[in-house]
């Protein structure tokens, strides 16, 4: 229509307010600009009430509060709410309008009719049914409400059962709680007593809604838009109670009911039970329903009018009573900051005054009188806890009070002087002309809510203040307490706890084994293998075989040997189990528990190459394998609790051990030594190295009912060799190849981390786009990499600068994450660099494209090159499947001695493989997987070890002697060397070292008879040597010396 709505001032204290007659289902609003005008506005919040106080903020999401609106006058935006609200009263808050004009609107305000029957608790009363038997459906309980109240605790529903079994949902401090209890005796099982915890500052009077599902052991609890499942294991049941049900309290105290508790106090609305429309029948007064106490048929409760504080820069400033000998002053504040200016004032007479803060939780009043020392008074702790908390504070005569959430600080101090009231009241914060005690202090401002203000036993009214009629404030919203909870639901990831402030939340992750601002990502290797390239010797490791997975961090022992690297999980059954029938009886089967639980294992099997485990198994007069009717006497369990009868490293389906395959076995009709059921020890040894059965949790033997039988056995650790996805790679040879995978789901955090290695100038690693979200990651220029993306807030780029180039044709490792905090890249062991979220943005990465590995959807900038061991949130990538059939790429990658050569130590040489490295210490004093372990031997008196690094054409040799023919070839002159020795001994005189050549030229290494070192050098053999003498200490001293021999030319330095 024409004109529209256009206050006198623009300011942000304007708005719109709509009355819809009743309550209403708004399910969507429209707005445009004023008519044929330059007055249109760009954002705006929504606000809704049920009666045209305490007004709640709509929030599109989480954490987005702002509706975007127009960009001109004319063109009408349409918003759909998702999900809609119930309400009477609208209030469009315009929060920017077009700069050349003014705040101009016209709005529609979409919905339907929306019924309702409510129900009304005093806190003293309850509601109880009692339902038909035959209504009752077995297999499902249905629970659905709407409430609101302003009490922080109350008793919701409850039923129970026997045993004590019972089901109760509560209010506690302003959060929902589902108590089920199975009534089971035995309170070890873990499912005896379970609570679910829902939602929280529920205690705000706006409707909340919940649903509750019971389906036997599974129940499904949901509040507003969050839901929680919980699956009881075992035989619970939360079906089989008593046929009653009791809302609002528990009648009569009940009889399984132990915990102190108070009755609901506020409205329900829309209560069902399995369809059963329960107020309508308390209306009717059915006989099913028995009403107990106060009950009203309609929701009127008295409101308070709460104001929000919504910056460090907020303040409310309130006439005081001067002239009154005494200060008075009582409120009510809820926040999560733990410091902030609650209240200061001037005292009458003089410099005094009066400061009373919030200082890392506690509160603390500060007095200052003229001529006296300030006085301090701290009471009170924890109470930037979200809750509500009441403050009075009274000074009259030489007294001070000062009493929190009912409790009296344990101070009464005696003033000095008489205490007159100030004439002005600042609340959160001081207006900036302002300066003096309080104001302009280190601690900011207060961010939070307050309510129920009373000066000199006077309440004050904000909305007189609202109006202008009263005091004034800046950057307040009164009537409605804007604190939203922001670690419900929680970002925390892994069992990091979550803390908050006004604006923003914090994860602390100590003690969880993962790292971040959300605690995503993991602080562990992905395997052994991956320890090993990280050049770590054997050793007891944590591995987190899913990375930022929802499985946590295992300690396995990884044993780096020359050529594999062997990963080993121990379990609590290593020693040599006995198995003897006592009294004839099958005897128990042994249960084997992991250092590592199930779901772990199963991932290091899953990535492992290959996986064994050793079970030894001793017999006398006791069979392996089946009986002469066929039963199997012994077998054992693997990881899917399946049952199985072959033994050792045979198919699954050959009941051979290890001596029937290689076809010794100590009688030649059975498969296995044990079967011939001898009356003498027997042993078989059986490797099992079917992985999918894996690792065994169970072994049974069975035959030992015949008399003098026994049998024994034990298991050894799971090993496994190999990470399947480690090495997995791909070689991408032009631009337009690419290799593609489903959509990358990483809504709310997304890990993305990878190795590359090329000589190409730049290039797309990876890449996924959504309608207006993507995320990208790109080697931007020879030294730069780049992690861009867009989640709805526009494009943000994180950019990682490297001093020398990555393009050399090395791996470089690559890892970035994007989560609803900060986006973070790290290369190699570069600084990593990190760029905060906005606050209150859009917080979901959106993607509904295909991710695009080496390429871009384009086909432009990719990238040339190898990528490896790429994985999304924890998840690898089998790459070399995909690049068997995308031509432009090949599957594997060569090439890793460039990368990984500076791991062979000590002159060992560094030898590809397909999958990785292999250091060669043949030419190295060291061997071991890195060449670094030292390689000594024991001298008896008399012996030596003679190395022919020459053949000479009339020299023999003697048979011990060892040819290194290939070392040099002919004609070989020295100009230097380097020789280093280590030594440990108590024996002189003793010859260490002697090299000579075919021409009398020679070095020699002595202790002599006094444990003096010796060295001496014939270049010349017309020449007598040269001696170096090193007499400082007697070396023959049965500690381990090192000696250092360096020569170039005719200079020669020695280091011992």
């Amino acid at each position: 229509g024409a004109g529209g709505w256009s206050p006198l001032v623009s300011d942000k204290y304007q708005w719109l307010q709509i009355d819809l007659g009743e309550r209403m289902e708004v399910t969507a609003v429209a707005t445009q600009g004023g008519y044929g005008s330059s007055d249109w506005v760009t954002s705006y919040i929504l606000m809704f009430s049920d009666g045209g106080r305490n007004w709640k903020q709509y929030r599109r999401e989480e954490s987005i509060s702002g509706f975007p609106g127009n960009t001109n006058a004319d063109s009408v935006v349409h918003y759909r709410l998702q999900p809609p609200f119930e309400a009477r009263f609208l209030r469009f808050l315009p929060l920017a309008w077009n700069p050349k004009g003014r705040i101009g609107m016209r709005i529609e305000v979409y919905g339907c009719a929306y019924r309702s029957e409510m129900v009304n608790f005093d806190g003293k009363s309850s509601l109880l049914y009692t339902f038909n038997q035959k209504s009752v459906s077995p297999t499902k309980d249905v629970i659905s409400l709407k409430f609101k109240t302003r009490q922080t605790d109350g008793i919701l529903l409850h039923r129970e059962g026997q045993n004590g079994k019972h089901i109760t949902l509560e209010l506690v401090k302003g959060k929902l709680i589902l108590s089920l209890n199975s009534g089971h005796a035995s309170l070890s099982s873990p499912d005896a007593h379970v609570t679910l915890t829902l939602g929280s500052l529920l205690d705000d009077q706006h409707w909340h809604s919940v649903l509750i599902e019971l389906l036997n052991s599974h129940v499904n609890f949901t509040v507003d838009r969050h839901t929680q499942h919980f699956q009881a294991k075992g035989e619970s049941s939360y079906l089989d109670l008593d046929y009653e049900i009791s809302f609002g309290g528990i009648p009569g105290h009940g009889k399984s009911v132990a915990f102190p508790h108070k009755n609901f106090h506020g409205c329900f609305e829309n209560l069902y039970y399995n369809g059963v429309d329960i107020i309508d029948l308390s209306k009717k007064h059915k006989p099913q329903i028995h009403l107990m106490g106060n009950v009203f048929f309609s929701c009127s409760q008295p409101q308070n009018v709460p104001v929000t504080f919504l910056s460090s820069r907020s303040y409310l400033a309130l006439p005081g009573t001067p002239g009154e000998d005494k200060v008075s002053v009582t409120f009510q504040f809820r926040t999560w900051n733990r410091a902030g200016l609650l209240l200061t004032t001037q005292l009458q007479h003089g410099p005094g005054a009066l400061v009373l803060v919030l200082n890392d939780g506690k509160l603390q009043l500060s007095l200052s009188q003229p001529g006296h020392p300030a006085r301090d008074v701290t009471t009170g702790a924890g109470l930037s806890d979200g809750q509500w908390h009441s403050v009075s504070l009274s000074l009259k005569g030489n007294h001070l009070s000062v009493m929190v959430d009912g409790e009296a600080a344990t101070v009464a101090h005696s003033l000095r002087g008489r205490i007159d009231s100030g004439d002005t009241y600042y609340w959160g914060g001081c207006p900036d002309s302002r300066s003096g005690p309080g104001c302009g202090d280190p601690l900011a401002g207060f961010q939070g809510c307050l309510r129920l203000i009373s000066i000199g036993d006077k309440a004050v009214d904000p909305i007189t203040v609202q109006q202008g009629a009263f005091g004034s404030f800046r950057d307040l919203q009164i009537d409605t307490c804007g604190l939203m909870d922001r670690c419900l639901p929680s970002y925390c990831e892994h069992g990091g706890e979550c803390s908050q402030s006004w604006d923003t939340f914090s994860c602390d992750c100590a003690h969880t084994g993962y790292t971040g601002a959300t605690c995503h990502s993991s602080l562990y290797e992905q395997s052994c293998e991956a320890h090993k390239h990280r050049g770590n010797s054997s050793g007891l490791y944590y591995i987190d075989s899913d990375g930022s997975g929802p499985l946590g961090p295992a300690l396995v022992y990884c044993n780096m040997t020359e050529d594999t690297t062997w990963t080993s999980v121990q379990h609590n059954g290593s020693h040599l189990a006995r198995v003897k029938s006592s009294n004839g009886e099958s005897p128990h089967p042994v249960f084997f528990k992991y250092t590592a639980s199930m779901d772990q294992l199963q991932a290091i099997i899953d990535r492992a190459d290959h996986c064994q485990q050793e079970l030894a198994f001793h017999c006398k007069k006791s069979r392996l394998s089946a009986s002469h009717d066929g039963t199997p006497v012994s077998w054992w369990v693997g990881r899917t609790n399946e049952t199985h009868t072959y033994w050792g490293g045979s198919l699954p389906d050959a009941q051979k051990c290890a001596c029937g395959l290689q076809g010794n076995c100590l009688d030649s009709q059975y498969y296995c030594n044990c079967d011939a059921a001898r009356n003498e020890w027997t042993s078989d040894t059986v490797v099992l190295s079917h992985k999918e059965h894996l690792p065994v949790t169970q072994v049974a033997m069975r035959d030992t009912g015949q008399p003098h039988s026994e049998a024994a056995y034990a298991l050894g650790p799971l090993l496994c060799w190999g990470d399947n996805s480690f090495w997995n790679s791909a070689s991408f040879n032009t631009e337009t190849s690419y290799l593609h995978f489903p959509t990358f789901r990483g809504e709310l955090s997304a890990d993305v981390s990878f190795f590359f290695k090329t000589t190409a100038p730049s290039g797309v690693f990876v890449e996924n786009l959504g309608i207006t979200d993507f995320i990208r990651l790109e080697l931007h220029a020879p030294a730069e990499v780049t992690f861009s993306f867009d989640v709805g807030n526009g494009r943000c780029e994180v950019t990682v600068r490297s001093p020398t180039p990555f393009n050399d044709n090395r791996w470089h490792h690559v890892r970035a994450e994007r989560n609803v905090k900060e986006a973070s890249l790290q290369v190699d062991q570069l600084p990593s660099k990190t760029q905060p979220a906005p606050a209150d943005g859009h917080a979901r990465l959106q993607l509904n494209s295909q991710l695009f590995v080496g390429g871009t959807a384009t086909r432009q900038r990719g990238f040339l090159g190898c990528i490896r061991s790429l994985r999304l949130n924890g998840l690898a990538l089998d790459l070399e499947e995909r690049a068997t059939m995308t031509p432009g790429v090949e599957p594997g990658c060569p090439g890793h001695c460039s990368s990984y050569g500076h791991l062979c130590r000590n002159g060992g040489r560094c030898r590809e493989r397909p999958r990785g490295i292999a250091c060669d210490c043949a030419f190295s004093a060291y061997d071991g997987p890195f060449c670094e372990s030292e390689i000594s031997a024991y001298f008896g008196t008399g012996s030596s070890v003679i190395y022919n690094f020459q053949e000479h054409s009339n020299y023999t040799f003697s048979k011990n002697s060892s040819s290194f023919a290939a070392l040099f070839h002919e004609d070989l002159t020295l100009a230097g060397e380097m020789a280093t020795l280590s030594f440990r001994t108590t024996g002189t005189p003793s010859l260490l070292l002697y090299v000579s050549s075919f021409y009398e030229e020679y070095l020699s290494v002595i202790l002599a008879p006094n444990g003096s070192l010796q060295i001496r050098y014939k270049l010349d053999r017309h020449q007598e040597p040269d001696v170096f003498n090193f007499g400082f200490k007697n070396l023959a001293d049965g500690q381990l010396h090192q000696v250092k021999i360096h020569r170039d030319a005719a200079l020669v330095s020695v280091e011992v």
